[in-house]
């Protein structure tokens, strides 16, 4: 079963920074088939969610990105940047005490 887009809105750039810190620099297809792989194909980043959310993150300084030329093919790898880095800590525990909330409210345990 795959996550609704809903809910994916308000975790796309906590996972988008976990995931360049954890593989450093990365292009877009990188990027997605790393999420797909990482959640079991639950998770299916499309362009339309993934370069905006990756646009957001470059404009507020918190990726840098650098343009490569591979024979005709250019690519464009995204990179945390120091702000980044020292933002991603801070997002993914957020993201676990708002899941730990979630779950008390709905009354739902974890194994």
């Amino acid at each position: 079963m795959m996550h609704s887009p809903e809910l994916l809105k308000g975790t796309l750039q906590t996972i988008l920074l976990k995931v360049l810190k954890d593989n450093g620099r990365m292009y877009g297809y990188e990027i997605t088939q790393r999420v797909k792989e990482l959640s079991d194909e639950r998770i299916l980043l499309t362009e339309g969610a993934l370069y905006p959310t990756l646009h957001k993150l470059e404009a507020e300084g918190m990726l840098k990105t650098e343009v490569v030329t591979i024979g005709k093919r250019v690519r464009k790898y995204y990179s945390l940047t120091a702000e980044g880095k020292s933002l991603v800590k801070e997002r993914v525990n957020e993201l676990v005490d708002f899941i730990k909330t979630m779950s008390s409210v709905l009354k739902v345990e974890f194994a």
